[in-house]
């Protein structure tokens, strides 16, 4: 599959800003985060110059041609100065026959349209026509999942924005929480910013205390139980996170990383004094150092080679059984936290 060579659809957010608005645009990617606030965003530009309920108009791309999008787009408002047209699921357009009349169309777009298609996930073939054209035209814009520090970042943006505060830490620690759905990690602050109330700083405190008062576990309360060998406390833990939603294989792959910090740990302990980049480095809170360092005292080598296994077991399981998510899991920490 090729590469698309899309700009970022962030890019949008900065032609807004300087009230450029374009005649069409494509929006798709892995992101639908940024896809639906980004066609909010542009609803929102084009907004004033629509005067008619007539001129805003949904399609969905199952029921439609390009032959009729054309039309509808080449049709001037009914009453406003310009007219909005959104085209959801564009991907399931497949009028191969028409394509050379929508590439015509792009090539010179209604200047009285905003023509707006929201494509869910990535295009298969960036290269091929329309997307070309859309592409050459400055018309084609790409979601791409946020990971690691730019996730961060946009985390620590969004606090700012309800002024409030969140540190670098706490704000990786809230995506360790949460997982890097940025849908999910939105509705975390919204419950966050009602829990700390007039207090400006999303502490660790208030991070953990939400979770406390929402009677959840997290992964890190999995971690402590299971860096104590405490399996019935392990069990409770991972049957309460199954329950609100969180899947195996991020159980698994939060624990593939906790037990590679673990491996770690003397080494770099050892190599920096600084317990604050020691915690970087392993990417967890300072504030759960010293849980590390009493699960590595109980976790010998030859006891994390068998975690390492049990792990690689299970993440094989998912793929090749039927087991359901209690009995997978519940074997997984039999495994790591044998009688």
């Amino acid at each position: 599959m090729a590469k698309s060579k899309a700009p970022a659809i962030q890019d949008i957010e900065k032609q807004l800003k300087q009230k450029k608005i374009l005649p069409v645009y494509y929006l798709f990617g892995e992101d639908s985060y940024s896809v639906d606030i980004t066609f909010e965003a542009i609803e929102k530009a084009a907004q004033p110059f629509i005067t008619s309920d007539f001129d805003k108009e949904i399609l969905y791309g199952e029921n439609q041609s390009f032959t009729n999008i054309i039309g509808l787009a080449s049709t001037f408002p009914f009453g406003s100065e310009k007219k909005l047209i959104i085209v959801k699921q564009a991907e399931k357009l497949k009028d191969k026959k028409e394509k050379k009349e929508i590439v015509s169309y792009f090539e010179s777009p209604a200047e009285f349209t905003v023509l707006v298609f929201l494509h869910e996930g990535t295009i298969t073939n960036p290269t091929s026509e329309p997307y070309k054209t859309l592409a050459n035209r400055g018309y084609l814009f790409e979601a791409k999942e946020l990971k690691g520090k730019s996730l961060i970042d946009w985390l620590i943006s969004t606090v700012e924005k309800s002024r409030k505060t969140i540190s670098y830490d706490n704000a990786q620690l809230l995506t360790d929480i949460s997982g890097e759905n940025r849908n999910t990690l939105e509705s975390q602050l919204e419950k966050i910013f009602i829990y700390v109330g007039d207090n400006k700083e999303i502490t660790i405190e208030s991070i953990r205390g939400l979770s406390t008062s929402l009677k959840q576990y997290t992964i890190f309360d999995l971690q402590n139980a299971i860096g104590k060998k405490n399996k019935s406390a392990a069990l409770k833990v991972v049957f309460n996170l199954l329950k609100n939603g969180m899947e195996p294989i991020q159980v698994i792959a939060m624990l593939n990383k906790y037990f590679i910090s673990l491996a770690r740990l003397n080494e770099l302990t050892t190599a920096n004094t600084n317990e604050f980049q020691v915690a970087r480095i392993m990417g967890t809170h300072p504030f759960y150092l010293k849980d590390y360092h009493s699960a590595r005292r109980m976790y010998s080598d030859k006891h994390l080679t068998d975690a390492f296994a049990a792990l690689l077991k299970a993440d094989l399981s998912i793929k090749t059984t039927s087991l359901d998510d209690y009995t997978l899991l519940s074997v997984l920490i039999a495994e790591i936290i044998p009688d």
